[in-house]
């Protein structure tokens, strides 16, 4: 009866487990930029001796879906989209360099470039633009400001946006920015720039999560989690049963 309850327990942990994922992946459908995360199960034999029917169920989240999302034009100067396979380099809260798709550039007080409240990397480090200034992108990732008031021919450049194309796979952090994975030395990688990198001014592009199909793999989820909290139900009904049959004195 245990060999049940091995599965059944092991699979509804895993079960809530993929629920949040689930839920994750709907809760950012309007997300610019985001990646849909990924969940799978699998067997795994349970090891010891005189336990080889044991099977427990083990969940791993083999990385994200890096398939593009839709592009949306917005008419704001300050909304990028990445072409490509492009990254847009930005500031950690830790000071390390991380990458992003989110392009809703914002510009604050002091004129720091940033997105989701973290600094934008140019060629330099963070970029500042003038304040009360007009900027403009240009599809290389180049920010040009005019200040107010002065002619066309004041046009400067005031930084370049750092866009990076990764050769393989990148890792989402829990702040849910991407970064490369770790080196031999177990030192964070970073990338270099890369010059052909171009984006789309004035557009951005949408979350790659489809909110149809994480609704129905919600309902799925949930029905799956139902079904096995049934089978150890069941279990503990049978071993209640097997231990009447036992304690009856012939």
């Amino acid at each position: 009866m245990d060999r049940i309850l091995y599965t059944a327990m092991s699979g509804a942990k895993q079960t809530m487990d993929q629920q949040a994922v689930v839920s994750h992946n709907l809760a950012n459908v309007s997300t610019s930029g985001f990646r849909a995360q990924l969940h799978a199960m699998r067997a795994v034999p349970v090891q010891g001796e005189g336990l080889p029917t044991r099977v427990s169920v083990a969940a791993t989240t083999p990385g994200s879906d890096f398939s593009p999302g839709p592009i949306t034009r917005t008419g704001r100067v300050l909304d990028v989209a990445m072409a490509g396979n492009a990254w847009l380099a930005v500031q950690a809260d830790d000071g390390s360099e991380a990458y992003t798709r989110r392009g809703e550039l914002q510009i604050d007080g002091d004129g720091l470039v940033s997105v989701a409240g973290r600094p934008v990397i140019g060629e330099g480090g963070p970029i500042i633009v003038p304040l009360g200034s007009s900027v403009t992108l240009g599809a290389d990732g180049t920010i040009s400001a005019i200040g107010e008031g002065e002619n066309p021919d004041a046009l400067v450049d005031v930084g370049r946006l750092k866009l990076v194309t990764p050769e393989q796979n990148l890792l989402r952090g829990d702040d849910g920015l991407f970064r490369m994975p770790l080196n031999e030395e177990g030192e964070a990688v970073v990338l270099a720039a890369d010059e052909e990198a171009t984006v789309v001014s004035g557009a951005l592009e949408g979350s790659n999560v489809s909110a149809v199909e994480a609704m129905v793999s919600m309902i799925d989820v949930a029905r799956r989690y139902e079904m096995q909290m049934k089978v150890i139900s069941t279990a503990d009904e049978n071993a209640q049963r097997a231990n009447n049959l036992l304690s009856i004195q012939g």
